[in-house]
């Protein structure tokens, strides 16, 4: 079972879960911001893929965010601002097999086709 994590109005989200479909892949979703993520569950995102991947520095959320809070930021910080605001977890997170796979480029699509 892959479990997908996303926000529902995210193109990328529901592109990636109608091609899971479309795959016959079996699939959860949760919604980072409905379901609100536990920091345990951030942690250990950011201990598989590393918290420069995992945090969406391009979005808007993260452009709103007061300088104090983009400046210096380390794994501690990061984990605190993703538990905050889920939106600036890079969409979206897959869970399969005891991995973690962020984004939907071909390299992760062939990742949960095997």
């Amino acid at each position: 079972m892959i479990t997908v994590y996303g926000l529902k109005n995210c193109d990328t989200c529901r592109k990636a879960r109608k091609w899971l479909d479309t795959e016959g892949l079996e699939h959860q979703f949760k919604d980072v911001r409905a379901d609100a993520l536990s920091a345990e569950t951030i942690a250990g995102w950011i201990s598989a893929v590393g918290w420069e991947i995992l945090l969406n520095r391009r979005g808007t959320t993260w452009r709103q965010l007061d300088d104090a809070d983009k400046h210096a930021v380390d794994t501690d910080k990061a984990q605190a601002l993703m538990v905050k605001h889920p939106a600036l977890i890079k969409r979206p997170v897959f869970e399969v097999s005891g991995k973690v796979l962020i984004g939907f480029k071909e390299d992760v699509q062939a990742n949960l086709k095997e």
